[in-house]
């Protein structure tokens, strides 16, 4: 059985991981892709969200996502991670097709509302366009299956401040609004799990070797982005961030989890952190621990699938 799948995304080197990951997978119907600032701007990640859709032949949607956060001002994006244009060092090209002229939180009520019960949600930037869709529409959350995000952290301390995961970083407010209104149906993929698996130059090689056109593509973004975890954490390699929440959709069973109360600070020193709640809220599924191995293995192994 297939997986009916909305990636909310901020392409982004890991993005483009992910959707690609998902493109080859048998076990996904990717319905559509809607953006979201972060590692770039809206408009930048609408357009490179339409470049990975023809790079991998996919007639999709992208529905365009909010330009900043529901409260505090815009961040500027991480080009230092990403590249100027998302991509590495690969250079900004203008993609065939067009956004939809339906908003992203818009597009996500409709087909959480025509897939009622089936539809999951795989928001892998920040949360602005979920929360919105929470907002203006009260059955979103119950129409939806599942809601699987790539952000946050339990015990394993920040990637943008000591406390903060970099995705809940840039939209705390938004990301206490799902919170505290999907509790049930949320299950946080972050980095708890997602520091735990690396892939190396070697691994890109392979996936160049086995897919010449998007694994090249992605060897291509890969040189740029495990540069930058060279200089920051001195790693030879980059996690799995975005691909692992994709990969959680879909196998459940590679993921351990604990289900917990949690909210999101807006508290100037602490803001972003994912912390236990004390109120009646639900319990939000943190995935704690991973099979690290099968994981990177699957994702290997899925990419080989790609032209």
């Amino acid at each position: 059985m297939t997986t009916k799948l909305i990636i909310d995304t901020d392409p982004g080197i890991d993005d483009a991981m992910a959707i690609f990951y998902a493109a080859a997978a048998p076990d996904i119907e990717l319905l559509g892709l809607t953006t979201i600032f972060g590692n770039v701007t809206t408009k930048m990640a609408t357009r490179n969200a339409l470049r990975l859709l023809e790079a991998a032949d996919l007639d999709l949607p992208v529905a365009e996502g909010a330009g900043q956060p529901l409260v505090l001002p815009p961040f500027e994006p991480s080009a230092h991670v990403h590249g100027e244009e998302g991509f590495g060092d690969i250079p900004a090209a203008t993609p065939k097709g067009q956004a939809l002229d339906e908003e992203a939180a818009d597009f996500l009520i409709r087909m959480a509302r025509l897939h009622k019960g089936e539809l999951i949600v795989c928001p892998i930037g920040p949360l602005t366009n979920i929360a919105l869709a929470v907002q203006r529409d009260p059955d979103f959350v119950k129409n939806c299956k599942q809601i699987v995000i790539m952000g946050g952290s339990l015990e394993a301390g920040g990637n943008i401040s000591p406390h903060a995961e970099a995705n809940i970083y840039h939209d705390p407010h938004a990301a206490e609004v799902v919170f505290a209104a999907a509790a049930g149906k949320i299950t946080m993929v972050g980095l708890d799990v997602t520091l735990k698996i690396l892939c190396v130059p070697e691994d890109f090689d392979a996936i160049k070797e086995r897919s010449p056109e998007l694994g090249g593509m992605l060897k291509q973004m890969s040189v740029f982005y495990i540069k930058f975890y060279q200089e920051v954490a001195n790693l030879n390699g980059c996690s799995l961030h975005d691909p692992a929440a994709v990969i959680a959709c879909t196998h459940p069973d590679l993921f351990q989890t604990r289900a917990v109360p949690l909210r999101v600070s807006v508290d100037p020193e602490t803001s972003g952190a994912t912390e236990l709640a004390d109120d009646a809220r639900g319990k939000t599924n943190v995935a704690m621990d991973v099979d690290a191995e099968a994981v990177k293995a699957l994702f290997l192994k899925r990419l080989s699938l790609l032209p």
